[in-house]
């Protein structure tokens, strides 16, 4: 799972994370809009037409502004700015540094914003706009809310004088923050609804953007159906259900405050809507951006399967979705157009018309490049992290697996000691077994555990397993005294599967008292550990298996082989395992060697 997370993050942030960062909520029209005043700029710089190149600057801004790219919006608002002040031209200076101030405002710079209100309102070329630029020095200042209030509501009146209905929207949601801080949410409710009204007719950003923080207060007062019917609410709209992008958005904005509610199943069905949409109209982060919360919330279940699918689903449709994803050239086109500003502002003069063409072409050439190796890259990286993801997928199954022949074993032979009326027996075999799942329960979410825990359940194991068979076998342990039992890390259970076969498959069948011996030493920088028995040996015990014996034969010992190269793929820890017979068919030897280092 974790490899194909990665493959979509890298891939993400080849295509669209550096333009994402410096854009948000583009579309198509705002591209075009910054190509066409682009054209202007040059034009301007090209004739020294310092009013057009302002305006061009600008306009510019008014584009980033109207997307919510506010650090963006603030850069060319600067730019004209500067310009304006250069023609003195007054009623411009105004409009820009107002404007300069409500992008600083959307960025949380208060001072320099409180700083360019004061400047409007110096400059303002009528009563109304020096009035207005005060009242907003007077909100950003003003140490009470009770003040603030009172210079927001002079703005209300103003904007219904003057019938401005975006700068009268957003001083009701101004009004609405003010009602918070006086704790009083019934108010902020209202005046976010009527600011909500009003700019939903012609301003459909800052509606979206007023819905949301209406659905904000809702959630932080814990009144989810509210906010639910906000957000559907907003999805009702026309400029909602006409922008396939934002009703995404929208959707995947709803399942969080479902997902708040405690309501996963609805929060799954709205991020499965919104993940189709986003791959049928072909909005490639929007498409990552579902899958991401649907996993999060798979793994909240501990549904893995269905994470597992959903990843994969996702990868193997994201060729086609970028190539149709508008969205990603749109974004690059953007970003290739603010270069060619920055290009023609360090120019000035009219450049010859080949010599553009070719570095156009040869930027496009490197792009393509460092784009392939990327790709080729992330695609390398990708693969071997999914095949690590599924081994590790492998590993956990096949540790947390229980042998049925092992458990059947130690039921069976509780029922032996109840029919023969050993109570004792029975009750003392019982509080040994369940010691002995315990602790494999307790380590069976771990790769690899302290030598000293492991020790402990093989020791339970072959107590449990001399209890059944008292008669049968005598055993010893030894350990190493150079071994560090608390540091020292090793598989957990790797050990028992060799232990099992040497009691249930060797020793038990000698028709004398048999011997099992279990020795752990330390070679050089190798744990070697030693399984030696004197049973009957392997090939005497296969001659001795019923037919039904042998269809079952080897599964815990085909599941440890198993484990023990997934260990080596993963961990690197080299090792090996030997099982032979001993000379003259006197037991059995296992050799198992484990990489310390």
């Amino acid at each position: 799972m974790k490899m194909l997370k990665l493959f979509t993050f890298f891939l993400l942030a080849l295509w669209g994370n550096t333009i994402h960062s410096q854009t948000t909520n583009n579309s198509s029209a705002a591209v075009e809009e910054v190509q066409v005043e682009t054209k202007k700029l040059k034009k301007a710089i090209d004739t020294k037409n310092e009013p057009a190149q302002a305006d061009s600057y600008y306009n510019i801004g008014e584009t980033f502004f109207n997307n919510g790219n506010f650090p963006k919006s603030e850069e060319y608002y600067t730019k004209a700015k500067n310009l304006y002040e250069k023609l003195n031209d007054k009623p411009n200076i105004e409009k820009a540094t107002r404007r300069l101030a409500q992008s600083q405002e959307k960025q949380n710079k208060i001072t320099p914003a409180i700083s360019n209100y004061g400047r409007a309102a110096q400059m303002g070329y009528s009563v109304k706009s020096k009035a207005v630029n005060t009242n907003d020095v007077a909100r950003l200042s003003s140490p009470t809310p009770e003040l603030k209030a009172e210079a927001i509501q002079n703005n209300i009146n103003l904007s219904k004088k003057e019938n401005e209905q975006g700068d009268l929207a957003e001083s009701y949601s101004q009004l609405a923050d003010v009602n918070l801080k006086q704790k009083d949410v019934s108010s902020a409710e209202e005046n976010l609804n009527t600011a909500y009204t009003i700019s939903k007719k012609e301003a459909p950003q800052q509606a979206l953007a007023i819905n949301q923080k209406l659905a904000d207060l809702y959630v932080e007062n814990k009144n989810y159906d509210k906010a639910i019917e906000a957000k559907k609410k907003v999805l009702k709209e026309d400029f909602v259900k006409e922008n396939s992008q934002e009703k995404v958005n929208q959707i995947q904005e709803l399942a969080d405050i479902y997902i708040k509610k405690n309501d996963p199943k609805e929060a799954v069905d709205l991020l499965k809507n919104a993940y189709g949409i986003a791959l049928d109209k072909g909005h490639t982060l929007e498409a990552q951006k579902s899958v991401k919360k649907l996993d999060s919330l798979y793994a909240i279940s501990g549904n893995v399967d269905a994470s597992v699918q959903l990843y994969r689903d996702f990868l193997g449709k994201l060729p086609n979705l970028v190539s149709k994803d508008r969205s990603l050239v749109d974004n690059k086109i953007l970003e290739d157009t603010e270069q060619r500003i920055s290009q023609l502002e360090k120019e000035k003069e009219l450049k010859d018309e080949l010599i553009r063409k070719k570095n156009v072409f040869n930027y496009s050439l490197i792009g393509a490049l460092i784009l392939l190796t990327g790709l080729m890259i992330f695609i390398f990286r990708t693969l071997k992290k999914v095949q690590t993801k599924n081994k590790k997928i492998a590993l956990q199954s096949l540790r947390r697996e229980m042998n049925p022949h092992f458990i059947f074993n130690s039921l069976n032979s509780v029922n032996h000691f109840i029919a023969t009326n050993n109570e004792l027996e029975a009750n003392q075999y019982l509080t040994k077994f369940s010691k002995l799942m315990r602790g494999v329960m307790e380590n069976s979410a771990e790769d690899f555990i302290p030598f000293q825990q492991e020790l402990d359940l093989l020791q339970n194991y072959l107590a449990l397993e001399k209890t059944r068979f008292a008669d049968k076998f005598d055993y010893e342990i030894d350990v190493d005294e150079s071994l560090n039992m608390q540091n020292l890390q090793v598989p957990g259970m790797l050990i028992q599967p060799f232990l099992e076969n040497a009691v249930w498959h060797g020793l038990r069948y000698r028709s004398e008292k048999g011997f099992l011996k279990l020795s752990f030493d330390k070679s050089e920088s190798h744990l070697k550990i030693l399984i030696e028995d004197n049973g009957i040996g392997i090939e005497e015990s296969k001659k001795q298996k019923t037919q039904h014996q042998k269809t079952r034969e080897g599964r815990g010992m085909k599941n440890t082989l198993e484990r023990i190269q997934l260990l080596n793929d993963l961990y690197k820890k080299d090792i090996t395992c030997s099982v032979k017979d001993k000379e003259n068919n006197n037991g059995v030897l296992v050799t198992l060697q484990i990489n310390l280092s």
